[in-house]
Order: structure tokens, then C-alpha cells, then sequence
């Protein structure tokens, strides 16, 4: 597969457009950065102080039990007292509002959390923006997938430590880098048929978060060819803070290469002002 040459002006502006988006979403009103804390739930009924209500979770599933005067927006109802969330599946997340904030009520690697998100966090009023490295055409990388027999699961771990997740991986990207082949085994993308890689390389803990960086892979064609555009390597939410559960690159996926293409260290964790 080559890769069709894009006018700079037009390349630049895309990478632009797309940074852009990714950091409204990141810094919403109840995007990561407005996150206030990271709870665990127990059998016991427990209180937060930034969460209405007193929070459990069973084999049912996650209960709320709202004393007088509280309560939640679900799914635009308004509910009081007692609320069960049901079980909630691995990776997917609720968010119940109240006032302006609003409660990710999730399931990682296995256990129930709720994770409340107030506009008003200074850590999302102070945010000034992501630094990224100048987007560079020769970064736009020609690739083939390999795809496996069957779908393999893989066991990575997580910026929590302790924690587990678990992907099933369709195969793996190969690629080339100044002559020098290199394999990154991939999950599924945010859109049907495309991949998702996680990774670390030669500038993770010098310019780029340590501890891992992603990048979105278009669908394969009918023979297999992909483009992968380090250019939009991005961070994941744990590279801002500390409340996030986000999966580790397998071991396979630390490349022997400096890719100094993508999103830097945030500001947040010392890195140079965007």
C-alpha cells in the first residue's frame, strides 16, 4: 500500500481538525479532565462526597440509595430512594446527572466504579491544551494486517495497578520504519472492521507519556493493506490523571524505535506548554 500524497497546507489542517476534537472531548464539561474521584464498590452501602446517595454493588448489580432530598436523572427520569443500575458489562459506562455534574457508574477490569464528573474540576478549568509534535507526512506509515485464525485474547495490564484488562485481538499490523520491519498487535477500533494499537517506543518517558500512547487504524482493504498515521499517536486519559483504569500495551507493542510523531507529555505531568 502507498500512501497518496496530501498537499502539507491540507495534511496540517486535518491533523489540526482532528487534535482539536480530541481535546474538546477530552476537556468537556464532563469529559476526563472533570473527573473529581475514583470509587471502588463494595457489598457495603458507602457515601461520597462528590456523588449524591450511598453506593453498592452485588450480584444484581450496582444500587444507589438516595436519602430525602436526592436524587438522580436517569435516562431524562427523575429517580429517588432506591435505584438498581443492573450488572453492568465489562467496559461500558452510565452516566446519571445531577445538578451539572453527572456519574460514570462502570464496570473495569471486572469491578463496578463510580467516577463522579463536575464541570467545575480545577483540573479541567486550568487545562491549556495538549503539546504534540508538528504533523509529519513521513510519519503516515504503509502497512499490511496479519490477521489470526481466530481472534486471540490478550491480558494486558492498566495504569491502576493490580488491575487487568482483557481484548480479543483480530491480528496484527506490520510496518516498516527506515528499512527496519516492526509488528504491533492490534485490537478492534472505534469503527466497525478498524484496529486500535497501543504502544510505547523510544520517546515514551522522554517526550511522549511512559506509559503508553494509542492509534486509530483505518479498516483493512481486500488485501490487507492499512495506513497508520503515528501523526494522531494520543494519549489515553491516564496521561492527564491519576483517576483513569486505562490498559497497558502489550509486551510486544514497545517498539525499538523513537516514533516522534503524536500527542507529547501533558502539561499536567510536566511536560512543555502547548
Amino acid at each position: 500500500m502507498t500512501v497518496p500524497q496530501t498537499d502539507p497546507e491540507t495534511f496540517a489542517k486535518e491533523w489540526e481538525a482532528w487534535h482539536r476534537e480530541k481535546e474538546e472531548q477530552l476537556a468537556g464539561p464532563h469529559g476526563f479532565l472533570a473527573i473529581t474521584s475514583l470509587r471502588w464498590l463494595g457489598s457495603e452501602p458507602e457515601r461520597f462526597e462528590d456523588a449524591p446517595g450511598a453506593w453498592s454493588t452485588s450480584a444484581e448489580g450496582v444500587v444507589v440509595e438516595l436519602a430525602d432530598g436526592e436524587e438522580l436523572t436517569v435516562d431524562g427520569v427523575t429517580v429517588t430512594g432506591r435505584h438498581s443500575f443492573g450488572v453492568i458489562a465489562e467496559r461500558d459506562s452510565l452516566y446519571p446527572a445531577f445538578g451539572d455534574a453527572v456519574i460514570e457508574v462502570a464496570k473495569r477490569g471486572g469491578h463496578d466504579i463510580v467516577r463522579p464528573r463536575h464541570p467545575e474540576n480545577a483540573l479541567r478549568t486550568a487545562f491549556t491544551g495538549t503539546p504534540a509534535y508538528a504533523p509529519a507526512p513521513q510519519w503516515v506509515r504503509p502497512g499490511r494486517f496479519l490477521p489470526f485464525e481466530e481472534p486471540r485474547p490478550v491480558t494486558v495490564g492498566a495504569a491502576v495497578e493490580g488491575l487487568e484488562h482483557v481484548y480479543d485481538s483480530p491480528g496484527q499490523v506490520e510496518f516498516e520504519v527506515d528499512g527496519e520491519t516492526y509488528r504491533l498487535t492490534t485490537f478492534n477500533g472505534k469503527r466497525p472492521g478498524s484496529l486500535m494499537a497501543l504502544f510505547t517506543d523510544r520517546t515514551s518517558g522522554v517526550t511522549t507519556y511512559a506509559a503508553n500512547r494509542s492509534v486509530q487504524i483505518g479498516a483493512p482493504d481486500e488485501q490487507g493493506a492499512v495506513r497508520i498515521d503515528f501523526n494522531r499517536a494520543a494519549n489515553l486519559p491516564c496521561a492527564y490523571t491519576d483517576l483513569a483504569t486505562c490498559p497497558l500495551p502489550p509486551g510486544e507493542n514497545r517498539l525499538p524505535v523513537a516514533v516522534e510523531a503524536g500527542e507529547r507529555i501533558p502539561l499536567e505531568r510536566g511536560g512543555p506548554a502547548a
